[in-house]
C-alpha cells in the first residue's frame, strides 16, 4: 500500500522474507503477551476464589471486554487508514494496557476485575486494527499469511513466557494478587520495544502506479460482509478460554497447575501459528479457516466427556491447533477483501469478532452454570461445525479474486 510505514527495502535479488517492520511489531507482542498472561490464567482462580464469582461473571469478564474493545476497533480502525495516526494509536492502545493490567491485584469484588479487565481491553480495541493495517501494508500479498503467522507465533511465545512466569510465582509462594501485580515489567518493556520499534519506521516514497495493473478495490455488499460475519459466527460459537480453564479445574487439574498448562496451549499456537500462515498462502484463508473450526469442534466435544486431568490437560492443548490454523487466515482474508482501506476492513471485522464474544461469554456461562459444563462444551462444538458449513459457502476460494 502506497503511504504505509515499512522498514528497510529488501536487498535487489533478495528472497522475500517477513518485513523487518512485522519482527519489530512481534517483538513488541512478544513482551506485551508476556505481561496479559501472567494474568489471564490465574483469573478464573481469583474470581471464584477470594472474590467468591462464578462461571457465569466468568462469562461476563471476557464478554464485556470483548464488547468494550469491539466498539473502539471501529474508531481506530477509520482513524488508521491515515498512516500518520497510525504510531500514535499503536502506542496509546499499549499504553493503557501496560498501566491498568496490573492494577486488578488490588481488586477486592469480581465486579472490579471485570471493570479493570474492561480497560485493560481498550488498550486492544484501540491498537489492534492499525497494527494489522501497518502488517498487512508492508508485506506483499503472497507472503501475508506468513507475516501474520509469524506475529501470531511471537505473540503466543511471549503468552508461554508470561504463563510460566506466573505459574513460578504461585509455586513458590506467592498470592495470586502478587503475580498479577509483577506483570506491570513486562509491560513497561514492551513499550519501550515499540517506541524505538516505530521511530525506526519510515514512510517510503510513493511509487507510480503500474498501468498494466487493476486498481486495487476494496470488496463490498455480500461479498464483504458474508465471509466478515461468517467468521462472527464461528467466534460466537467458540466456548469462552476462562469457561475451558474452569472446565480443567473441575476436570482435577490444580489451581497451581493451570498457568503451566495454558503455557504449554501457546507452546503449540507458537509452534503452528507460522506454519498456519504458510498454509494459508498455499491453500487459501478458506481452507485454512474451515480446518481451524473443526479441530476445534473436535477438541471441545472431547472436553465434554469424562477426563481425568491427564486425559483433559492432553486435549486440552490441542485446542493450540485452532489457532495456528485460523488466525492468520482469518487476517489474510480480511486483508484480501480490503486492499485500499485496510484499517477500515479490520475495524470491522474485530469489531463483530469482539461484539460476539459478550452475548457468547454469557450464553454458554449460564448455561455452564445451569446445565454442566458437558452440556455447554457439546452446544458449543455443535454451533462451530455449522458455522463451518456456512463459512465455506459464502467465503471466496484462493482463486476468485474478492474485491472483483
Amino acid at each position: 500500500m502506497t503511504g504505509a510505514a515499512t522498514g528497510a527495502a529488501p536487498r535487489p535479488g533478495a528472497a522475500p522474507g517477513v518485513p523487518a517492520a512485522v519482527k519489530g511489531l512481534s517483538l513488541v507482542s512478544l513482551f506485551n503477551d508476556f505481561a496479559s498472561e501472567m494474568v489471564y490464567p490465574l483469573l478464573p482462580a481469583f474470581v471464584t476464589g477470594p472474590l467468591g464469582g462464578g462461571a457465569a461473571l466468568l462469562g461476563l469478564l471476557d464478554g464485556a471486554a470483548d464488547l468494550t474493545s469491539a466498539v473502539l476497533k471501529v474508531v481506530s480502525g477509520r482513524l488508521a487508514d491515515r498512516p500518520r495516526w497510525r504510531a500514535p494509536l499503536i502506542l496509546g492502545g499499549y499504553l493503557t494496557a501496560v498501566l491498568v493490567r496490573p492494577l486488578i491485584s488490588v481488586a477486592s469484588a469480581g465486579w472490579q476485575v471485570v471493570g479493570f479487565r474492561v480497560i485493560d481491553r481498550v488498550g486492544k480495541g484501540i491498537r489492534t486494527p492499525p497494527r494489522d493495517a501497518l502488517i498487512a501494508g508492508v508485506t506483499p500479498a503472497p507472503l501475508r499469511g506468513r507475516a501474520f503467522g509469524f506475529h501470531r507465533g511471537a505473540d503466543h511465545l511471549g503468552a508461554v513466557i508470561g504463563s510460566l512466569a506466573a505459574w513460578w510465582l504461585v509455586a513458590h509462594g506467592a498470592d495470586v494478587r502478587r503475580a498479577i501485580a509483577w506483570s506491570v515489567a513486562p509491560g513497561l518493556l514492551a513499550f519501550f520495544v515499540l517506541a524505538v520499534v516505530l521511530r525506526r519506521l519510515r514512510v517510503p516514497p510513493v511509487l507510480p502506479a503500474d498501468p498494466s495493473a487493476a486498481p486495487a478495490v476494496d470488496a463490498g455488499g455480500r461479498v464483504f460482509w458474508a465471509p466478515v460475519l461468517a467468521l462472527t459466527a464461528l467466534t460466537f460459537f467458540r466456548l469462552p478460554e476462562a469457561l475451558l480453564l474452569l472446565r480443567l479445574q473441575d476436570a482435577g487439574v490444580a489451581v497451581a497447575t493451570v498457568p503451566l498448562v495454558w503455557a504449554g496451549l501457546h507452546v503449540v499456537r507458537s509452534a503452528s501459528s507460522y506454519p498456519g500462515g504458510w498454509l494459508s498462502d498455499r491453500l487459501g484463508p478458506r481452507a485454512t479457516v474451515a480446518a481451524g473450526g473443526l479441530v476445534f469442534a473436535g477438541v471441545v466435544a472431547a472436553l465434554g466427556l469424562a477426563l481425568g486431568p491427564a486425559g483433559a490437560i492432553t486435549t486440552f492443548l490441542g485446542l493450540g491447533v485452532v489457532a495456528g490454523l485460523t488466525e492468520s487466515a482469518e487476517r489474510a482474508m480480511v486483508a484480501r477483501l480490503s486492499p485500499v482501506r485496510t484499517g477500515r476492513g479490520f475495524g470491522l471485522y474485530h469489531a463483530l469478532t469482539g461484539a460476539a464474544a459478550l452475548p457468547a461469554g454469557l450464553c454458554f456461562g449460564w448455561l455452564y452454570q445451569a446445565a454442566g459444563g458437558p452440556t455447554a462444551l457439546v452446544a458449543s462444538a455443535a454451533g462451530v461445525a455449522v458455522a463451518v458449513v456456512a463459512w465455506l459457502i459464502v467465503s471466496p476460494s484462493a482463486r476468485e479474486h474478492p474485491a472483483a
